[in-house]
């Protein structure tokens, strides 16, 4: 690789960090973290804190803590993982919704009706939401049940404190699984409603269209890797998962331990019996417990799944 390509892959990797905060489809857009900000204002009001607002949002315990930054040195880590292992492929996913397209043809033929627009772009966004979402929750609950994994995902629950940022403190192992689940959803979910629709909507289209996903993000989703309590009704945690509920997820209590694993939707937690409302919860403290001091640099996060994996492959505990 000569200086040149060398000097733009650290361009490139300097830019996708920075287009997190520029891009609608990241979390930590701009807009997400204003309106977060601002839910983050109602949570400060009713709780009559004696500390001002700024101090409150943005405590330098949380934001200049040591899991703080390593979260920080994650997503610009992860940036040139994304460039160098995991953008070449992305094109799989049109690959796949094409055989998807052309299987359902050659089985079934051409279907005698086909949908409208309007109709391809709401049955497509509700069925890509759902499968999405319940394909992040198997993935997120394997990762928890399955040792080899559970020493990857150890990566993300190992931050002490939470911010923002968290939701993109992840393993490169990690980050490559939760990828391919991704193309493989979108491929399969794409060729699906390419042969009902009669390629009435250009590929590029599927992949930008999301209402879900907007509300989702615009409404506190930055919240659940915070401290700011933001609890939705009892009975409305059924369905969606709060940001309170993730903060649970995060927690080194084990009785918490391997719940609340939706994405956005509660409904497969309560399915699997994995269910926690924040009614039942008072306080709370974040990290692995005993294993932190495992994951206290960034290095330690690199290489400590490695060693953990190789002892649950081989049953080794020295």
């Amino acid at each position: 690789m000569s200086f040149q390509e060398v000097f733009q892959l650290l361009y490139d990797g300097i830019e996708m960090s920075l287009s997190y905060f520029i891009n609608p489809k990241k979390r930590i857009y701009l807009l997400y973290l204003g309106s977060s900000t601002l839910l983050a204002y109602y949570i400060y009001y009713r709780s009559n804190k004696s500390t001002s607002f700024l101090n409150y949002i943005f405590h330098k315990k949380i934001w200049c803590s040591t899991s703080s930054y390593i979260d920080y040195i994650l997503i610009f880590f992860n940036s040139f993982i994304k460039l160098l292992f995991i953008a070449p492929f992305l094109i799989y996913g049109f690959y796949l919704a094409f055989h998807t397209h052309e299987f359902l043809l050659n089985h079934f033929g051409y279907p005698s009706e086909s949908l409208t627009v309007f109709q391809t772009l709401l049955f497509y966004t509700i069925a890509l939401t759902l499968l999405n979402d319940f394909a992040s929750f198997l993935t997120h609950y394997l990762m928890h049940k399955i040792p080899f994994l559970w020493e990857f995902h150890k990566v993300h629950h190992s931050a002490t404190t939470l911010n923002p940022m968290t939701q993109y403190r992840l393993h490169p192992i990690e980050l490559c699984i939760n990828n391919i689940r991704g193309i493989v959803i979108f491929g399969i979910t794409t060729g699906f409603f390419d042969y009902l629709s009669k390629h009435q909507i250009d590929k590029l289209t599927f992949l930008g269209v999301n209402v879900f996903s907007f509300i989702f993000l615009f409404f506190g989703a930055n919240l659940r890797h915070s401290h700011v309590p933001f609890k939705y009704p009892t009975f409305l945690e059924y369905i969606f998962i709060s940001p309170f509920q993730h903060q649970i997820h995060h927690s080194n209590a084990p009785i918490h331990y391997n719940k609340n694993m939706g994405a956005k939707f509660a409904l497969w937690d309560w399915l699997f019996g994995t269910l926690v409302l924040s009614k039942s919860v008072k306080k709370l403290s974040f990290g692995l417990g005993e294993d932190d001091k495992h994951f206290n640099t960034f290095l330690k996060n690199m290489y400590q799944p490695f060693v953990g994996a190789f002892r649950a492959v081989f049953n080794r505990r020295d």
